[in-house]
């Protein structure tokens, strides 16, 4: 298993077609709730442009994509009203009496792990690498969890991640969550 930053567009297909496969409306109700769901489709272009302004990290098992966290930046987050929507609530929230507005953050747009290959770690080993690469230049990763998400909200927490606020998106409730990078227990 290598997981590494995106580095060619076949990487970018593989990170489409593995999100195809998880969407909430391509399995079943009790594979969603036993195994978690993606929300928010992708295009390849919006996929792309997010790419450009930093790499996705992914997981592959030879030139496969099994697993990815995209990599979401205050500049690439015009393209879709879900990751739009998402920047301005974080915006919104408060962390340490700070307004995340005013903090150098970084988003997850998504992470994803291919059904195979649950239960190896990869999502701990994704969100190491993330901040491997990342925590020089972010203070805070950020993400939502749909609260209908149990297996992914609790993933979350296991890295260290915490519920700093809520939102109604969609007709859905869903956790905002923050990994600070600054956090003594950063080490999970």
């Amino acid at each position: 298993m290598n997981i590494t930053r995106v580095s060619s567009p076949i990487e970018i297909i593989g990170i489409r077609d593995l999100q195809a496969l998880n969407l909430k409306q391509n399995i079943t109700a009790e594979e969603a709730i036993d195994q978690g769901f993606l929300t928010a489709s992708y295009t390849i272009e919006y996929l792309q442009e997010m790419n450009a302004v930093s790499s996705s990290i992914i997981a592959k098992d030879g030139d496969k994509v099994v697993g990815y966290a995209l990599v979401t930046t205050k500049e690439s987050k015009n393209g879709h009203d879900l990751i739009e929507d998402l920047f301005d609530a974080i915006d919104a929230c408060e962390y340490n009496g700070q307004l995340l507005k005013d903090v150098n953050y970084i988003v997850v747009g998504q992470l994803c792990v291919a059904k195979e290959y649950r239960g190896q770690d990869l999502v701990q080993k994704l969100y190491g690498h993330f901040r491997d690469c990342l925590s020089n230049e972010f203070t805070y990763l950020v993400t939502d969890v749909a609260k209908a998400n149990v297996r992914s909200l609790k993933a979350h927490k296991k890295r260290g991640f915490q519920v700093i606020n809520e939102l109604m998106y969609g007709g859905f409730g869903w956790d905002i969550v923050l990994w600070d990078w600054n956090a003594a227990d950063q080490t999970l």
